[in-house]
Parts: C-alpha cells; sequence; structure tokens
C-alpha cells in the first residue's frame, strides 16, 4: 500500500466531506453479537457530546469528489479547479478498521461526489458498507450517503448495511434547486427517501412476526438544506423542514449556512457568509416542531416570515401571542407549560413531578432551574408583579433582552475572575 498516496487522498476527501454536516447522533442499537468488531449505539457520532460529556467520532470522507454534476454552490462541482482523489472500496474498508483498532473513531460516514451515474456511485458505496459487515464482521456506526437518482434495488441493498442513509435535499425550494442546479430533478431527491421509508416501514412490521428479519436502516433517514444559498426565507425553509418530518418520516433535517465558494452571479457574493445565528435559530425552530407541540404555521407565517435574531422563537411566539398568558404554574397542563419562555423539556417535567406533592412558589422554580429572567413574566405562581402586566410585547422583549446581557455579563465576569 503506498502509504503516502493514502494519506493525500484522505486530506482532500476528508476536507470534501465537511461542508456535510447530517452526521450526528446515530440513534442505533447495533449490539455486538458475533465477537466481531465495535457496537453501534445510540450516544452520538462525529465530534458530538453525549449526555455524560463522552465526545465520540468517526471517519468522515468522500469516496470521491470527482462529479458530473455542476451544482453552482458546491465545491466538488465539476467546473471547479481543484485536486481531484479517489479512494478504492477497499482502501476505504482498510482505513474503517485502522482507525477504529486503534480507538479513533466508533464509525464511518461514507459519501461521494456523483461519477459515470448515480447507480455505479451507490453501487461502491454499498461494496464499502457491506465488506464491513460481512467479510470484516464490523459492528460500528456506518452513515451512508444516498446518491439522488440511484434505483430502488440499491436503496434497499443499502439499508441492508448501513445504520443510518441520508439523501441531501440541498435546496430548500424547487426553483431554488432548477437555478443552482439544473441538471439535478427534484423528483431524483424524493424517490430515494420514498424507498427508505417504506423499507423501514415493511422491515419493522416483518421483525414483529419474524424475529430473524435483519436491521434496516436502524437509524432511519435524514436530510440536509443549505440555507442561504438562495433567496428563500426561514418560513420558506422550514415549511420544507416539516414536509420532510411528516412525508417521510425523517429523523433529523440538518441545516447549514452556505459558505460563498465561487463570483457565480447566482449566488450571494464573496464574504457574505451565513450567520451562524441564523443556523441556530433554524434549529431551535426544528427543536419546537419535533417536541415542544409547535406547528410550523404557529412559528413562521405570512406575517413572519423571517425569525427574530434578537430572540429565541418560543420567546417570539410567545411575545406575538401575549393573551394566552399569564398561566398558572400550579394548574395548567403539560401542553401549555412546553410553551412558557424559559420552561425546557426537563423542567416541566420536573414541575408536573413537584406539584403533586405541594403548590409550587417562585424559590421552588428557581431550584427546579427554570430560565426566570424570560419564564416569570409569562406565569403566575404565589405572586406576581403588578406593573409587568401592562408592558408592550416590544417594551417586554426589551426588558428580557437587556436581563439576559447583564446575566451574560456577570456570569463572564465570574468566569475570568477564576483566572
Amino acid at each position: 500500500m503506498d502509504f503516502d498516496r493514502i494519506k493525500e487522498k484522505l486530506n482532500i476527501l476528508a476536507d470534501a466531506a465537511k461542508y456535510d454536516v447530517s452526521c450526528s447522533s446515530s440513534g442505533s442499537k447495533r449490539t455486538n453479537k458475533t465477537k466481531g468488531l465495535g457496537d453501534s449505539s445510540g450516544m452520538g457520532i462525529c465530534h458530538s457530546y453525549t449526555e455524560d460529556g463522552r465526545c465520540v467520532s468517526l471517519l468522515k470522507i468522500l469516496l470521491t469528489n470527482h462529479c458530473i454534476f455542476d451544482c453552482a454552490y458546491c465545491v466538488t462541482r465539476k467546473s471547479n479547479d481543484i485536486k481531484r482523489a479517489a479512494f478504492k472500496v477497499q482502501e476505504v474498508v482498510d482505513l474503517t478498521i485502522s482507525f477504529y483498532r486503534r480507538n479513533y473513531i466508533e464509525g464511518l460516514f461514507l459519501s461521494s461526489g456523483i461519477f459515470k451515474s448515480p447507480d455505479h456511485t451507490m453501487e461502491r458505496l454499498i461494496r464499502v458498507a457491506k465488506k464491513l459487515r460481512t467479510e470484516e464482521n464490523f459492528n460500528g456506526y456506518i452513515h451512508l450517503k444516498s446518491i439522488p437518482g440511484a434505483s430502488d434495488e440499491l436503496m434497499r441493498e443499502a439499508g441492508l448495511y448501513a445504520d443510518r442513509l441520508s439523501v441531501n435535499i440541498e435546496i430548500p425550494t424547487k426553483s431554488g434547486l432548477k437555478l443552482l442546479a439544473p441538471d439535478k430533478k427534484h423528483e431524483d431527491f424524493m424517490k430515494p427517501m420514498e424507498k427508505v421509508k417504506n423499507e423501514i416501514i415493511q422491515y419493522k412490521s416483518e421483525s414483529r412476526l419474524i424475529k430473524s428479519t435483519p436491521k434496516y436502516a436502524p437509524a432511519g433517514q435524514s436530510t440536509q438544506m443549505i440555507v442561504g444559498a438562495t433567496g428563500e426565507s426561514d418560513r420558506d425553509i422550514m415549511y420544507s423542514s416539516a414536509f420532510f418530518y411528516k412525508k417521510y418520516n425523517m429523523k433529523r433535517v440538518y441545516y447549514s449556512g452556505y459558505v460563498p465558494i465561487s463570483h457565480d452571479p447566482r449566488l450571494p457574493a464573496l464574504g457574505t457568509e451565513v450567520p451562524m445565528l441564523r443556523e441556530n435559530r433554524l434549529y431551535q425552530t426544528d427543536w419546537l416542531m419535533r417536541f415542544y407541540g409547535f406547528d410550523v404555521r404557529e412559528l413562521l407565517n405570512e406575517n413572519h416570515k423571517h425569525l427574530d435574531m434578537e430572540i429565541d422563537p418560543k420567546l417570539s411566539w410567545a411575545l406575538r401571542n401575549r393573551s394566552l398568558f399569564p398561566v398558572d404554574i400550579n394548574k395548567c397542563d403539560k401542553q401549555i407549560l412546553l410553551r412558557v419562555p424559559g420552561i425546557g423539556l426537563k423542567s416541566v417535567s420536573k414541575i408536573i413531578r413537584a406539584r403533586k406533592h405541594r403548590k409550587l412558589n417562585w424559590e421552588h422554580l428557581a431550584k427546579i432551574g427554570i430560565a426566570m429572567n424570560r419564564a416569570k413574566y409569562f406565569i403566575t405562581c404565589d405572586s406576581r408583579e403588578k406593573e409587568l402586566r401592562d408592558l408592550s410585547s416590544e417594551n417586554l422583549k426589551s426588558i428580557i433582552i437587556q436581563n439576559s446581557r447583564s446575566k451574560f455579563r456577570t456570569y463572564t465576569s465570574s468566569q475570568l475572575s477564576l483566572f
């Protein structure tokens, strides 16, 4: 093996893979029962931090950065003058096993540029996963990127060896995709998603009847959207996400801020990167939709097409719906509690358990750990500051922002004092 050449390929193809962010926790439970290599647990992959503080990682690479398409937003597009490389199937297998045995990684995230055809590319990705599972007896986490336009037969086979499959929708709207990637068709993204969803349902149904039924993509499927390459509003982006969650049972939708890479007039100018804060607000909105019971139309609609960059989306919604507040912390049900700014999922559970035994007051709530600098304006407890009732939403927003900044400055000062 030419180690210098392998190292060069690794540098090129690992760097090219950094733009794909859809590779966090797997949610898979592939238990090692055959004395093979590794276990795939549901505690997070690719430099994610688990609840107990453990950092876990995976080998994240492209099979090749050669591509037959010329998508304006993609660094590996065929017209881009970059250094090209391609791994052989066995090279990826050897790298994965070698890195795993050295305890560098816990799994593999494998994507690729599209060379020759979607089916040819997908077939090679599957060969890597199949060799790892059947020849190396590897039980670690494997995430394969599905290739748009790949056949149903290949998508079915991919799910038998991968823990998670994902096909990146890339641009949130059909019009945006047509503008920046005219060689691609919207339906080529939808077809693999539909196939994976149906296969997961079928295999789960069969496994209830036949225990020996193999697992099919046990960690489900995910997708990723590029934010800011075209003029989509936050509403357009999140409405697309809601569609994918409902239609294709997505485990996760990821949002990746566009990084300007060319002078193409269809794209934002160089130096106008998407603020990290916008990505953060989109993820917060996504979280509210998936875990807090919000409908996307409550958070973003014709009157509110963009998220407020100054405050989080739950607080923004609450300020627009002041008539629903304040709520009695000792009486309101769980769904209402989840909508109170400053009260998270864990705090809601603690409040519901605690109020079974006694009437809660402000001191109890502070000990539970809710964000009092926001929550106190939307709840009643044993008392409430009367003068706050007549504040306008704009004034209340200003007060909360100021309180948050003061709290941050106090925290920062206390941390600096340690040094």
